[in-house]
């Protein structure tokens, strides 16, 4: 029998979420059956149950957090209540061999503790710093929201059999922070999957009749930045002197509509794009035609240390980019991004017109972070880790599952 893996997710829905869409289809492709546990998506993933590439997917409703903390409490009580309603559910019907939970919120474990009589291990999927997030969203919230959530990632980790971690900070914090041992930590590092996420001809009429084209590509939340890179293109404008580029913001968040309102207020109508949340093709074309691709999160204690998918994906099609020096910033793209000091909107802008001015740096640096990705941080290389971890921890299945109920459909990629 197959053993069966309950992934547990809060923050987005699935295939939305692109890591834990990873690790599904690639533990379904290594023989372990897989179920997902996440809410409807705001504008895709809408079936409440769906089998895709033979992952089975249960969605519960979800209202996002307004406001602050009061806002996050609400939203994490309803995921809490359906999260472990859909996991008991599926527990009554066949046996569940591991909890997988990926925060945040740092309290999916209490979900995974209801199953642990039936005989289900815990493993945490480390995919945030909750308190350093709260600590960064909420600054003037005061120290014991931080403790509070210090006390929640303390209880998670003191539950877990074993870790997940998303890069070597994260690993440091399970083991220092967590108390976790050593050779129960392993490194699944985000990446995208080069045999699906690939360059494409370069098409130029996404530069709307302008010379360059810039891009930026994610979420559009308090924590990402996505302010300093529209108001870099103003003093890029203004105070360097340049009108030859466009710039198109793919992406959607709890941000959206007052960065729209920041460009129209910045007089950027005409030069910064936001269509919104993307299909993966156009993703591909759009940065297979961009020259210079933006990073623009700022520094806090949970950027420093996070891996941004952004950032990989840029390095994916070769694109060179401008960056806030973060450390795990530079431990990614390493020579395929120009670092500027943290939150100075005008050095960005300064990075930006530089590699605009050099077009054969932009095709050393594209280059040199292919190379890197292909080499070193490929999802391949991640997919191997996974499954060997998961090998180890239950045992390697007895072979590939086949027969998996099919849906193909282009799927929004932010």
């Amino acid at each position: 029998m197959s053993r069966h893996i309950l992934i547990l997710v809060e923050n987005l829905s699935v295939p939305f979420d692109r890591r834990v869409w990873q690790e599904a289809r690639a533990l379904t492709a290594a023989g372990f059956t897989v179920t997902v546990i996440c809410p409807v998506g705001a504008g895709q993933d809408r079936e409440r149950e769906t089998t895709i590439d033979g992952v089975r997917i249960l969605r519960y409703p979800l209202r996002a957090a307004t406001g602050g903390p009061l806002g996050y409490l609400f939203e994490y009580t309803q995921a809490l209540f359906h999260t472990l309603r859909l996991a008991i559910r599926v527990r009554r019907h066949e046996r569940v061999d591991v909890v997988q939970a990926c925060n945040p919120p740092d309290l999916l474990f209490l979900v995974a503790l209801a199953l642990r009589p039936t005989g289900a291990r815990f493993v945490f999927d480390h995919h945030d710093m909750f308190p350093e997030m709260f600590l960064s969203r909420f600054p003037g919230a005061g120290r014991i929201l931080y403790w509070l959530t210090r006390i929640a990632e303390r209880l998670t980790f003191a539950s877990a059999t074993a870790a997940i971690s998303t890069n070597e900070s994260y690993r440091r914090v399970a083991i220092e922070r967590g108390k976790m041992p050593a050779d129960r930590v392993v490194v699944v590092r985000s990446a995208p999957d080069i045999g699906r996420f690939v360059r494409r001809d370069p098409d130029d009429s996404l530069r709307r009749g302008k010379p360059h084209l810039l891009a930026y590509l994610g979420v559009m939340g308090a924590c990402d930045g996505v302010d300093h890179a529209v108001r870099a293109l103003a003093l890029l404008r203004d105070e360097i002197g340049r009108d030859d580029f466009h710039c198109i913001f793919m992406g959607s968040g709890d941000r959206y509509d007052e960065l729209v309102a920041l460009a129209e207020q910045l007089g950027l109508a005409d030069i910064a794009e936001f269509p919104g949340r993307v299909t993966d093709e156009f993703v591909q074309r759009c940065l297979s035609t961009a020259d210079v691709c933006l990073s623009p999160d700022p520094l806090n204690p949970v950027n420093d240390v996070s891996t941004m998918n952004k950032v990989v994906e840029y390095m994916a099609m070769g694109r060179p980019m401008v960056s806030f020096e973060l450390t795990e910033a530079r431990v990614s793209a390493g020579s395929a991004a120009v670092y500027v000091r943290p939150n100075d909107d005008l050095a960005f802008a300064r990075a930006i017109d530089e590699l605009l001015n050099d077009p054969a740096r932009r095709r050393q640096m594209g280059d040199a972070g292919y190379r890197r990705l292909t080499e070193e941080l490929s999802w391949d290389v991640s997919r191997r880790a996974l499954v060997s971890f998961y090998e180890k921890l239950l045992g390697r299945p007895a072979a590939p599952t086949t027969g998996s109920t099919r849906s193909h459909r282009v799927r929004d990629h932010v």
